[in-house]
C-alpha cells in the first residue's frame, strides 16, 4: 500500500493532497487501521506534512483531512531504492548517474539493468568479443536493443559499454566465389553459419548456379552482410541471399535479424532435410524468440510444424552439421533456386 501511494504523490502536480483522494486508491481489501498506519509512516519519513488548519477526520485514529506533500523527500526514497539496487546488483553496474536523472529513466531502465545483472551473474564479464547484435540478445533478449532501442546509452551511463568486448568494426565477410556466375546479371548468394558447412560446400560453388558461398560466423554477419555487394564488385547488380544456420533458438534469432534488416530469405531445402534429422537436447541456456520462431514456422508446410515445435519446446537443437558432405552439395546441386 505504501508503494502504491508513493507512486501516485511521485506523479501528483500539486503541492497538498487531500485526504480523500488517497483513501480513494484502496481497493477495499485494506483495513482503515492498516492505511492509517501507512499515512503516519509517511508522515514520520516527512513525505507528507499534515495542513493540522484543516481539522482531522474524527475516526478512532485521527488523520488529517489535508496534507502537505514534501517533493524532495519522496526523492529521498527513489534515492534509497537506487542505493539499494547499487549493492545487490553486479558490482560493474554504476548507478550513480541515476542519483541525477528523472525518475521516469530509472524505472524505464530498471528491468533492462536486471538482465543485465543476471548476465552478468550468471556468465561475468565477457571474454570474447562478439558482433552488436550478439551481444544485445544475450543481454536482454533483443537483438535490436543495444542499436536501435537506446541500449548503447544505457550502458554507457551504468559504465557497461567499455567492459562488453562488443565489436563495433566488423571484419569483412568470409566468402567463396564462382568464378563462372561473376558475369550474370543478377545473382543469389548462399550464407551459412557455420564453418565446417561453409568448407563441406565449398569445393562444390561451381557446380551451383550460386554466386557465392557466405561463412556467416554466428550473429557477426548480421554486422557485415551488407558488404556483400561491395566486396564482390557487384553493387549495381540484382541479388538475394539464402541463409542456412542450426535449427536451434539463437540459429533462429540470427536469421530472423538478417530477415528483418536485409529480407535474407532461408534456404529451405537444406532445413527440410535437417528436420529429417533427430535432434538433441542441451540448448536451456538461449534465449527464444518469439516473432523469429513464429516467422520460421510460417516458411513451412504442417507436416514440420509439430516437429518444430516439439524441439523449441524441449530446448533441443539440430546443427548444421546433422547433414553430411554428400547430402549439402546435394541439396545445393539439385534444388530449385529462384533468382531476384
Amino acid at each position: 500500500m505504501e508503494n502504491i501511494i508513493i507512486r501516485y504523490l511521485k506523479a501528483y502536480q500539486k503541492k497538498t493532497i487531500p485526504l480523500s483522494q488517497l483513501e480513494n486508491l484502496l481497493t477495499g481489501k485494506e483495513s482503515y487501521e492498516d492505511f492509517a498506519l501507512v499515512m503516519e509512516t509517511l508522515v514520520d519519513k516527512g513525505i507528507l506534512k499534515p495542513v493540522k488548519t484543516h481539522g482531522t477526520n474524527g475516526k478512532s485514529i485521527p488523520l488529517y483531512n489535508t496534507y502537505r506533500i514534501i517533493k524532495s523527500n519522496l526523492r529521498e526514497t527513489l534515492n534509497s531504492e537506487i542505493q539499494y539496487y547499487s549493492i545487490k546488483l553486479d558490482p560493474n553496474i554504476q548507478l550513480d548517474g541515476y542519483f541525477s536523472l528523472d525518475e521516469r529513466e530509472w524505472y524505464r531502465d530498471l528491468p533492462y539493468i536486471e538482465k543485465i545483472h543476471s548476465y552478468l551473474n550468471k556468465n561475468g564479464l565477457p571474454t570474447d568479443y562478439v558482433t552488436i547484435p550478439e551481444r544485445s540478445f544475450q543481454l536482454v533478449g533483443d537483438e535490436k536493443w543495444i542499436q536501435e532501442k537506446d541500449g548503447k546509452k544505457l550502458l554507457e551511463r551504468i559504465k557497461l559499454w567499455d567492459k562488453l568486448k562488443i565489436i563495433t568494426n566488423p571484419d569483412p565477410l568470409m566468402l567463396a566465389i564462382n568464378p563462372l556466375r561473376i558475369g550474370g546479371g543478377s545473382h543469389v548468394h548462399l550464407a551459412v553459419e557455420n564453418k565446417a558447412t561453409f568448407y563441406a560446400l565449398m569445393g562444390a560453388i561451381k557446380d551451383t548456379e550460386f554466386t557465392s558461398l557466405v561463412y556467416g560466423a554466428g550473429w557477426k554477419i548480421v554486422s557485415n552482410i551488407h558488404r556483400l555487394p561491395t566486396q564482390l564488385g557487384l553493387e549495381g547488380d540484382p541479388y538475394k541471399i539464402y541463409y542456412f544456420g542450426d535449427i536451434d533458438a539463437e540459429g533462429l534469432s540470427i536469421w530472423y535479424s538478417l530477415y528483418e534488416k536485409y529480407q535474407v530469405e532461408l534456404a529451405i531445402p537444406f532445413y527440410q532435410a535437417l528436420l529429417k534429422k533427430k535432434y538433441s537436447i542441451g540448448k536451456s541456456t538461449q534465449q527464444k524468440n518469439k516473432a523469429a520462431l513464429e516467422e520460421f514456422k510460417s516458411c513451412f508446410g504442417e507436416g514440420n510444424l509439430g516437429i518444430i515445435d516439439e524441439l523449441i519446446h524441449k530446448e533441443g537443437y539440430i546443427p548444421q552439421e546433422g547433414l553430411k558432405q554428400e547430402e549439402l552439395v546435394s541439396i545445393w546441386r539439385n534444388s530449385t533456386w529462384i533468382f531476384p
